[in-house]
């Protein structure tokens, strides 16, 4: 496959494609980020957590530049407004493309995302618990909402992927999940408690470089250590539809590290019928 410009999914890979992501949650695509593009943004990604901002615009927070590797979990909220070549990346056509074909969109806009960095050997502290996405938007947004995951690494078994549990998706809002805890077992009883189920089945994200998976705004999901010789690199990238919006009485700057819709640098359009 080319992965400068996959295949396009045939009428009956869609449905199934769109089956599977409103039974399971989740959804597994082939490599959609060409190799090309990821030589281009692996040093734009060190020169982001160095805190060299190319468009002079910082990420959200304004997380101060550090030369030394990390040793726990780094999360730098909209990396892709400070730089170019990460806001080429995290607004593809590809993935726009595979985005609406799993939920039939006329139209898949960036809102937010997240670069991610799991140092190996950081045991717990690379950790990232289980969450629910919607539990951090659902005080601004409603509607249609979900999310790519890009591995811009090798997303081995070892190296801490991200694991979604099957069929979450239908459990409801719990809010019971949290993104920087890292007792994966402690919350993971809080969920289920609060759900009342014992059905919890986890699937491994293990992506290629370039791999991209998509998740549904009330999929469980999390991540355990990175015990990979390499660092775990990989952006999460908040998408929308055209049936979603900005809550009622809601102000874009109450609405924390989310992007005004309108706002083309920091919400891009991937995707337009």
């Amino acid at each position: 496959m080319n992965t400068s410009d996959p295949a396009p999914l045939t009428e009956a890979e869609e449905r199934a494609a769109a089956a599977q992501f409103e039974r399971e949650g989740f959804f597994i695509a082939p490599p959609l980020i060409p190799p090309e593009l990821l030589a281009r943004v692996r040093p734009r990604i060190a020169a982001v957590y160095a805190g060299d901002y190319e468009t002079g615009i910082p990420p959200n927070g304004n997380p101060p530049g550090a030369k030394e590797p990390p040793s726990a979990l780094v999360k730098i909220d909209n990396a892709h407004r400070s730089d170019r070549t990460i806001h080429e990346l995290v607004s593809h056509p590809a993935i726009g493309r595979w985005a609406a074909a799993l939920n039939g969109s006329r139209m898949v806009q960036v809102f937010a995302t997240q670069m991610l960095i799991k140092p190996p050997g950081s045991q717990g502290s690379g950790n990232v618990g289980w969450h629910q996405d919607y539990e951090y938007w659902e005080g601004a947004l409603q509607g249609e909402l979900f999310t790519a995951w890009v591995a811009v690494s090798d997303v081995t078994a070892e190296s801490g992927p991200m694991r979604f549990v099957r069929g979450s998706n239908h459990w409801g809002l719990l809010k019971a999940g949290d993104f920087f805890g890292h007792n994966l077992d402690a919350i993971k009883q809080r969920i289920m408690e609060k759900n009342g189920t014992s059905a919890w089945q986890e699937v491994a994200a293990v992506l290629p470089p370039g791999g991209v998976s998509f998740h549904h705004r009330l999929s469980v999901h999390g991540s355990g250590p990175n015990l990979a010789a390499g660092p775990r690199v990989s952006f999460a990238i908040h998408l929308r539809t055209e049936k979603s919006g900005l809550r009622d009485g809601v102000r874009w700057q109450d609405a924390g590290y989310l992007n005004d819709f309108a706002d083309p640098q920091g919400c891009p359009v991937c995707y337009r019928e």
